[in-house]
């Protein structure tokens, strides 16, 4: 089974999968809105314009596992990232990403190692995967790094066709 056929539901609850998405990058992120790098929420949605009609999209995953970060219901949620910081790419449901209740999707991507050879947990909020258009995971990324960050930008480029 590929990352494209997992079931996940959208943030308003329909089932649904990433199979919508398809044939595009991705970079699938575990997002919060009561952290630190919150703000992130601007440089990803930078990148969702910048390359969309590219063939990339981000892909949100709310969680609530880090410090109780992410505690909004999912209209609370999708009101703060709409009006906040115009988020346009789409969310899918609150998850968690460790533990026991690991969504499927992250049981998948935690296999990744990051830049220096770690599989396993996620760390913190705003992990981020890079996900070929294939469904292959590409590139791990760790939660400070921002989305602008040169190298993040480099591997999502290799990605995207010319």
């Amino acid at each position: 089974m590929s990352l494209f056929d997992i079931p996940v539901h959208t943030l308003d609850g329909a089932e649904s999968s990433l199979a919508p998405h398809e044939g595009k990058a991705l970079l699938l992120v575990n997002v919060a809105s009561k952290c630190g790098l919150t703000p992130q929420y601007e440089g990803l949605e930078a990148l969702q314009k910048r390359y969309e009609d590219r063939g990339f999209s981000v892909i949100g995953f709310p969680c609530n596992q880090f410090a109780g970060q992410e505690p909004g219901s999912a209209e609370e949620i999708q009101t703060f990232c709409s009006t906040t910081y115009g988020v346009s790419f789409p969310l899918y449901e609150k998850i968690d990403v460790n533990g026991e209740h690991r969504h499927p999707i992250y049981a998948e991507l935690v296999q990744t190692p990051t830049a220096e050879g770690e599989a396993g947990d996620i760390t913190w909020n705003f992990e981020k995967f890079l996900i070929s258009p294939i469904g292959q995971i590409v590139g791990r990324f760790s939660p400070r790094t921002e989305p602008d960050d040169p190298a993040l930008v480099a591997a999502i480029e290799a990605y995207l066709p010319i």
